[in-house]
């Protein structure tokens, strides 16, 4: 697994630090810049629509689901060895920051409304 340059995750750590309402402008930046330095983008791409299907879409879900997916996984109540590698250092305010960034996003995701 590719760790990020701890100057580039100083710089993200400094940002997220700020207040929420100061965030919730930023969430699109913040959480893209996230997005790369912690390797979500390996997998689930740069949105959440990751061109893999083995891996979940994350675009557009429920910020509430995917906060409580990460820290499931942090917390070893989801078991998933490669997941739990990636969010084992998240803090809340990144884990956060990445639920509404990820929710935000338009998804591929699609439903049989009108298929017969």
């Amino acid at each position: 697994m590719m760790r990020p340059a701890l100057g580039n995750l100083a710089a993200v750590l400094t940002i997220l630090l700020l207040s929420d309402s100061a965030l919730a402008s930023d969430d699109a930046v913040v959480g893209a810049k996230l997005v790369e330095l912690r390797g979500c983008v390996t997998c689930h791409g740069k949105d959440g629509n990751g061109t893999d299907p083995t891996y979940p879409t994350l675009a557009g879900q429920y910020a509430s689901y995917l906060e409580y997916s990460m820290k499931s996984y942090q917390d070893g109540t989801r078991k998933h060895e490669l997941m739990k590698g990636y969010v084992k250092d998240l803090t809340d305010a990144e884990i956060k920051t990445l639920a509404r960034y990820f929710s935000k996003q338009q998804s591929n995701l699609h439903d049989l409304r009108g298929v017969e």
